[in-house]
């Protein structure tokens, strides 16, 4: 998991092929006017825009989730998001299986931390990474960017 802000995100192009890709996508938009929806950037890269009021934490849990086939870049762009975190190599209660079609897998552990990110911040999880995002008390407009592994 790598979390900074959108002015650094330069710093992370080397990480993965198609990082510059998608953070010099971002760099060109004006992120606070995309219409919520799915937005094809390039093959293997694309972004869903979201902009719904945040969860409580019991409630973000029933979706704690990874996946194997792409990183996520979430990309915090009106309100204050808080997003539940634990390695998956910690969790031991499965919800079902993985599911490859759909490209996820559901958990029922707790995380062992929360964190915040507020306008203009990112988070990176990798398929490792489990996570609980949309946790907040007021609306809360994101980005995820789908990297495909």
């Amino acid at each position: 998991m790598i979390i900074d802000t959108l002015q650094q995100a330069s710093k992370y192009n080397s990480v993965h092929p198609l990082f510059a890709k998608a953070f010099d996508y971002v760099s060109n938009m004006d992120l606070t006017a995309l219409e919520p929806g799915t937005y094809e950037i390039a093959d293997g890269l694309k972004a869903i825009v979201s902009d719904k009021p945040g969860k409580q934490r019991a409630e973000a849990l029933e979706k704690f989730e990874c996946h194997r086939q792409h990183i996520d870049i979430q990309i915090c762009i009106l309100g204050v998001e808080e997003i539940g975190w634990k390695p998956i190599s910690k969790c031991v209660s499965d919800k079902g299986g993985y599911d490859e079609a759909k490209d996820v897998q559901f958990f029922d552990d707790q995380p062992d931390t929360y964190f915040s990110l507020a306008s203009g911040q990112f988070v990176i999880l990798f398929p490792e990474d489990v996570h609980a995002p949309m946790i907040g008390g007021d609306d809360i407009k994101k980005m995820v960017i789908k990297v495909k592994i």
